[in-house]
């Protein structure tokens, strides 16, 4: 505080009045923020200083009016401010770039919902279609019931003019008994043919005939049942750039009753990310916990198992090797349900649409219904050429419209949904191309048995590069791989080994 007569205006004011900081302190209301901690170069008042800050040594605390001459230097102020101003530059920059993206967002929305109303549109013309369908079969139905009705209808006029133009005759023979008994006996021939008609047409009236309309209830289930007409998601912006492996970790999946070093040779993920890992020496299925990385359940098979596939959320389907695809459920324990007996030999296993396909590790592909009923077999192209030579592993691109085949040392073979030859993909670092999973991110993972390595591509089949290699922990040959999406990690299951690995890329 200054005396009135102190308190000069203008050029008169006194150069040495004391500055004292105006901030508030958020935590302390009305306490002023001055005082600094040069241990952690922060500033608080002196309640924060004291309560949060007395660990530091006493001469790195400072009063901020006492010590500013020592603690402020403009060159300081002015980086403080010119960062500052560039940061409000950045934040604005992103601010426009958000409102870009929610604008673009908006218009992808608009088209989706376009999309939802143009499919709407197309399912109510193929109602409409249908229910025109049936309402000609019912038009139909009716001409043929109305066209009965109408000529028996004629026939009873017909019979009805009969007996009227006899009776006529009847009565004009009155008097003549030669005519009139030519007329009784005319009468009662006719009178035998409409009574005739009279019992077929009383039979036809009640033969149950009536036109009916049954609603198709299975459909009206299944539309009743659909919780929309479409799958509504949100996409994964596919990621062409390579992975790199950020840590690893050995799973354990030898277990009690294993008489043989284990050997896996297949594995895949349950719908709630678990994993399921085949091990051929001890004929066994293993479901290991993700969470705690152990062995959680096992189930003995009467075969060696190669090739593993979920069904769906309680069901998987296994390749084995005595000819069969068996069927296991698990839950709180895994039981083994049928079997699909088969002529060949099963290795590499995947389902897609309710259909199951199998590789015989040689030269063909096989497709089966759920049933077992053998759909399909794929060796050659439309020119006759052999497509396979050694079938390995089986995998379905995100959207289906594709499938890659491991074919060992010729690489990767793809073909579309419907079997029909594309590409044939490998590059130099692929030498055995047996197992082969993809991340849901545009990107196909190829385990190849010889390089003890995992080397990644695009869908186009375009290598990108190595990403676990020998040193890595591979160092038995590797069999298969999938990849747990959520949390970016990879397992791959090896040959003649008690542990499979799994690594954390990013």
């Amino acid at each position: 505080m200054l005396d009135a007569s102190q308190g000069n205006q203008g050029r008169n004011q006194p150069e040495n009045l004391p500055e004292f900081p105006t901030e508030r302190c958020n935590r302390h209301k009305g306490k002023c923020i001055d005082m600094f901690c040069e241990e952690h170069n922060e500033v608080g008042c002196y309640i924060c200083i004291s309560a949060h800050y007395k660990s530091c040594p006493e001469k790195s605390i400072y009063s901020v009016p006492d010590m500013i001459d020592t603690l402020f230097k403009l060159g300081d102020c002015e980086q403080i401010q010119s960062r500052l101003t560039a940061m409000m530059a950045s934040l604005t920059e992103l601010g426009k770039s958000k409102e870009d993206k929610l604008q673009a967002l908006t218009d992808v929305k608009n088209e989706e919902i376009e999309k939802v109303l143009n499919f709407q549109k197309a399912l109510e013309s193929i109602i409409r279609k249908a229910a025109e369908v049936s309402r000609h079969e019912i038009e139909n139905n009716f001409s043929e019931l109305e066209n009965e009705i109408l000529e028996e209808k004629q026939n009873v006029q017909v019979n009805g003019n009969s007996l009227k133009e006899t009776e006529d005759k009847l009565k004009k023979a009155e008097g003549n008994r030669a005519q009139r008994f030519v007329c009784c006996k005319i009468a009662d021939k006719t009178m035998k043919e409409a009574d005739s008609q009279i019992s077929k047409q009383k039979d036809r009236t009640n033969d149950g005939k009536r036109l009916v309309f049954t609603p198709n209830q299975s459909l009206m289930k299944y539309v009743d049942g659909l919780h929309g007409i479409g799958m509504v998601g949100v996409n994964t912006r596919m990621k062409t750039d390579i992975y790199q492996m950020k840590g690893s970790q050995n799973i354990n999946i030898k277990v009690n009753g294993d008489s043989k070093t284990c050997s896996s040779a297949g594995c895949c993920l349950t719908f709630d990310n678990q994993l399921l890992v085949t091990d051929y020496t001890n004929h066994k299925l293993k479901l290991i916990n993700t969470d705690t990385m152990t062995v959680e359940d096992d189930c003995q098979l009467d075969s060696a198992p190669y090739g593993v596939c979920c069904i769906n959320d309680s069901e998987a389907a296994i390749a084995c090797s005595d000819n069969k695809i068996q069927l296991v459920s698990f839950g709180t324990k895994m039981t083994l349900t049928r079997q699909i007996k088969t002529s060949h030999v099963c290795y590499g296993i995947t389902t897609r649409n309710d259909k199951i396909y199998v590789t015989d590790n040689g030269s063909s592909l096989y497709i089966y219904d759920m049933s077992g009923n053998l759909l399909q077999t794929i060796s050659q192209d439309n020119a006759g050429n052999k497509l396979i030579s050694h079938s390995r592993h089986v995998t379905f691109s995100e959207s289906g419209e594709k499938m890659y085949i491991c074919n060992w040392n010729k690489g990767i073979v793809c073909l579309d949904d419907k079997g029909n030859y594309q590409s044939t993909f490998s590059d130099i670092v692929l030498k055995i191309a047996d197992g082969v999973c993809l991340d849901g991110r545009g990107n196909i993972y190829v385990v190849d048995y010889n390089s003890h390595n995992v080397v990644q591509f695009n869908e186009e089949g375009k290598m990108i590069g190595v990403i676990i290699k020998q040193q890595d922990g591979l160092q038995q040959n590797p069999h298969s791989a999938c990849f747990y999406q959520e949390l970016n990690r990879l397992f791959v299951t090896m040959n003649n080994s008690d542990v499979l690995k799994m690594f954390e890329l990013y």
